[in-house]
């Protein structure tokens, strides 16, 4: 299993909101705060190399709250030491 380190997924984080404009101009899927979360989790499931059994679903539309679960899911045991996603995740949301 693939795992990830704060570093890592800080790294990730920052790539995203510092392109944060031009994610939301090419992928207007909903709200800002969504769609940086949905490219959060995309890039997790890649990264960690996730097999489909273990990508999340959803049913209906997605809101920010379903993607940040979502991300917290991924990660809970695949963090190759315990750190505050949140803090990230607070990070890459805010405007």
């Amino acid at each position: 299993m693939t795992k990830i380190s704060e570093r890592e997924f800080a790294r990730i984080c920052e790539g995203i909101y510092v392109e944060r404009d031009i994610i939301c101009k090419h992928n207007p899927i909903g709200t800002r705060e969504e769609t940086l979360l949905w490219m959060l989790l995309s890039c997790l499931i890649s990264y960690l190399s996730l097999a489909e059994i273990e990508t999340p679903c959803f049913t209906g539309k997605p809101t920010a709250e379903i993607y940040r679960d979502a991300i917290l899911f991924v990660l809970k045991n695949r963090k190759t030491e315990d750190f505050g996603a949140e803090t990230h995740l607070e990070k890459l949301t805010k405007e």
